[in-house]
């Protein structure tokens, strides 16, 4: 176990997409499960549309999902370089042991990989030419998903480009052999190259790595059919960034998508899936994504942390929306916050759902209004309460003085309970028709705070006290 060696060879051309963020979740969860080296292997050699900042994004997104590798950019390795660009050396010595075995050709400036097998000439109606092809025997794949495949490869390869620039199935190759790669994890697109790779690792002499190929990720539904593209909602790792998901739960989702450990677990730390994770339990028919799924998760992961953890991925959200100033007491913002945590699926929502807690310039919610005023006695409840509440003394302020003073104001107009007193307390100091609960949300707000809101409320409704 302790020989595994997997690799995730990613080309920087764009932006970091949840498909390739599996392959590498799934490859470094093997790593980790058989005690293993994850490897990190970029290929450059597409200089027309590598860019600094889709490497960029990509070594980001990675360190975001907490995928570390034990080789590579940063990192270092006795196997590198792990650039593809700075490998030309280590390709030039390998095109020359074919080179001397008899296995290239050159024709039209670039230079062929020679198949085995008979030859003979028949018209291709997709080049609309005839064309030189191969009787060459099948390469067998012992694909660890899949079972056994077989492939055959039926016309000559180039290894070289006319401009002198190898292909990605001769580089593929020569890295996976020099790095020592002992399992090759890719999606499904890749199937149709393993004949090409097989026939290479054959002519260099050596045994090809065990494949794993995963299934293809589906849309969303609701987003309609086909394979998910960078172009759909939630398809991109920046995405979850900036809406601020907890890493560890987009990990989750993203390690779902093609494996089960059995049961009906679905929230898992990393260590459980870790411990849970092979390649024999990775299914063969496609993945579907599912946003609400991924929502889930998250809101699963937010309600497990332990408050003090909340508030520190959320204060910077709060900030950003200019809710929260770094001097604002910490304590303050826990109780504040403590209320919101199992409330809402995502930090994205937070400061339109607790605004109010921060600022007195919070805005009102109009249905909200509607249905508080339609009754045509809204400022006469709410001066109602902002009486009651007056007698609640600051030592007295928590939910349990504000509880007995609603009792006391129910009671003196001859009700069981006070109910009918509340959604308009809630609307004059949230905004808002639905929040926290109710009676620790006003404790957390503050005996002069929620006064205040209430004489305002009152005032612009025409009531005067």
């Amino acid at each position: 176990m302790s020989t595994v060696r997997v690799r995730f060879a990613p080309s920087p051309t764009g932006s970091f997409h949840i498909g390739s963020a599996r392959t590498a979740l799934f490859n470094w969860l093997y790593a980790r499960h058989c005690d293993g080296t994850f490897i990190l292997r970029v290929e450059d050699t597409d200089t027309e549309r590598n860019t600094e900042e889709a490497l960029r994004n990509l070594l980001e997104g990675m360190r975001w999902l907490g995928l570390d590798w034990d080789e590579g950019p940063d990192a270092g390795g006795d196997h590198g370089p792990y650039f593809q660009s700075q490998r030309g050396e280590i390709y030039r010595e390998h095109l020359e042991q074919l080179k001397k075995a008899g296995r290239t050709y050159e024709a039209e400036g670039a230079l062929y990989f020679r198949l085995e097998g008979e030859r003979y000439r028949e018209y291709d109606d997709y080049l609309g030419r005839e064309v030189e092809k191969v009787k060459a025997a099948p390469v067998r794949i012992d694909d660890a998903i899949r079972g056994g495949v077989e492939r055959a490869e039926s016309r000559d390869f180039v290894l070289l480009r006319s401009d002198g620039s190898p292909t990605f199935h001769f580089t593929n190759v020569v890295d996976d052999l020099t790095m020592g790669i002992t399992h090759v994890i890719r999606g499904e697109d890749h199937l149709s190259n393993t004949s090409k790779h097989g026939e290479l690792f054959k002519a260099f002499g050596a045994e090809p790595p065990r494949y794993a190929h995963l299934p293809l990720i589906l849309k969303d539904p609701k987003m309609g059919k086909g394979k998910m593209s960078k172009r759909d909602r939630g398809s991109l790792i920046e995405e979850y960034r900036e809406r601020h998901f907890l890493p560890a739960a987009v990990r989750n989702a993203i390690a779902l998508l093609g494996w089960n450990p059995g049961g009906d677990r679905e929230v898992m730390e990393i260590g459980e899936i870790i411990e849970a994770f092979d390649i024999k339990d990775i299914q063969k028919g496609a993945a579907r994504f599912d946003e609400a799924k991924m929502h889930h998760i998250n809101f699963q992961y937010l309600k497990a942390l332990p408050v003090e953890t909340y508030a520190w991925f959320a204060r910077p959200v709060l900030t950003e929306k200019g809710l929260v100033e770094e001097t604002l007491d910490e304590d303050y913002l826990q109780r504040c916050l403590g209320l919101c945590q199992e409330k809402i699926t995502s930090l994205e929502e937070l400061p339109a759902y607790s605004s109010y807690f921060f600022t007195d310039s919070y805005g009102e919610d109009e249905k909200a209004r509607k249905k508080v005023e339609k009754k045509g006695n809204a400022a006469e409840l709410a001066n109602d309460v902002l009486h009651a509440l007056r007698t609640v003394t600051g030592d007295q302020w928590g939910a349990e003085g504000i509880e007995k003073a609603f009792a006391g104001l129910a009671a003196a107009h001859g009700e069981e309970k006070p109910f009918r007193w509340w959604p308009v307390t809630r609307f004059a100091v949230t905004g808002l028709s639905a929040g926290p609960d109710f009676l620790p949300l006003l404790a957390c707000l503050g005996r002069e705070t929620v006064l205040r809101r209430l004489e305002r409320y009152v005032e612009r409704a025409g009531k005067t006290t």
